[in-house]
């Protein structure tokens, strides 16, 4: 496994960190998994090097952050660099919603709400500390931008972290889903150390703007959906049709108009990773590793098998003419 700096921290960070959005479960992925199951999984990345676990407290309502929880009891946490976020509330058990907060998604029957006052945030993070079971969070992010009626002004949010990490509640500040004039306000308040953007090979509009930004500003830049949950996996088949409710049937590449050409992009893959002895999914992820050295991985895995096959990449060194015939051959799904 390689390392690398998450951002101007000091936090040493596995080059592939592990996402656990599916690992939660719940509607969004037609039901929860196997709790043991998932707590091997987080098991086994650790094992492997993965040292970085990303959850969120959306994720199926705490219900990942709880499983990580249980998986550290099982490693050793001195080793492992939490990540969670904050700014996506809900009502009910568990939630922290007070009448504030812009009305956003719903999973099932339970509205989610964006909200980032510093009031609220103070409130997520004792709730995931106590869903997580440790006493400080290595890298706490925004899960989302606060919206009207309910926008709060960067300035304010970030206050709140730069207090939470003086308390030592947390180590490190990052940021999803945001705009570069944002990531410039963040970065005018406080440190950011991480931002996480969607990339993969059919997924590359971060290239014009954002990879460069946190190249001047030494942010760490973390790719997440680099498998576009499951499809550039190689292993859907091309009959698949995700059900209603599913998290992808919405999804631009999942629809049937564009599916067909990036089966064929996976087919056009396979002697590029047949010479380097991976698997497609791995040769995806290695895409992305070999991007530049402000790049992180962010995978998704729900057993400790997938887990053995995703670090394989991390050990993937891609020749630019490879490079070349893979930005090529994924410039025709859209042609």
């Amino acid at each position: 496994m390689r390392y690398m700096e998450l951002g101007g921290s000091g936090i040493k960070v596995s080059k592939m960190g592990l996402g656990t959005w599916a690992i939660g479960g719940g509607p969004a992925w037609g039901g929860d998994i196997d709790e043991r199951q998932c707590i091997d999984t987080i098991v086994e990345a650790v094992n492997d090097g993965i040292n970085m676990i990303d959850t969120a407290p959306g994720y199926n309502f705490g219900n990942s952050e709880r499983i990580v929880g249980k998986a550290l009891r099982e490693v050793d946490r001195d080793k492992v660099v939490v990540v969670t976020k904050c700014g996506v509330i809900w009502g009910g058990e568990g939630g922290v919603y007070e009448g504030k907060g812009s009305v956003w998604n719903k999973v099932g029957d339970r509205q989610l709400y964006k909200l980032l006052t510093p009031d609220s945030i103070r409130r997520e993070v004792e709730k995931s500390l106590e869903r997580l079971g440790t006493d400080h969070i290595d890298l706490y992010m925004t899960h989302w931008p606060s919206v009207a009626p309910f926008e709060t002004p960067i300035a304010e949010t970030v206050g709140e972290l730069n207090r939470l990490k003086k308390e030592g509640k947390i180590r490190a500040i990052g940021a999803a889903n945001v705009s570069i004039d944002q990531i410039r306000e963040y970065v005018e308040n406080g440190e950011l150390d991480l931002v996480q953007g969607k990339y993969n090979v059919l997924s590359r509009d971060i290239e014009k703007d954002l990879l460069p930004m946190c190249e001047k500003y030494k942010i760490t830049m973390q790719a997440y959906s680099p498998l576009e949950q499951g499809l550039l996996t190689g292993a859907i088949p091309r009959d698949f049709v995700p059900g209603p409710g599913d998290a992808r049937a919405n999804k631009p590449l999942w629809q049937p108009d564009i599916r067909p050409r990036v089966h064929d992009m996976l087919d056009g893959f396979k002697p590029i990773a047949d010479k380097y002895n991976c698997s497609i999914a791995a040769l995806n992820l290695a895409w992305i590793m070999n991007q530049g050295e402000t790049v992180n991985l962010l995978t998704g895995a729900t057993s400790p098998e997938q887990v053995k096959q995703n670090v394989v990449a991390a050990d993937v060194v891609l020749s630019e003419e490879d490079i070349r015939k893979m930005n090529e051959m994924a410039g025709a799904v859209y042609a």
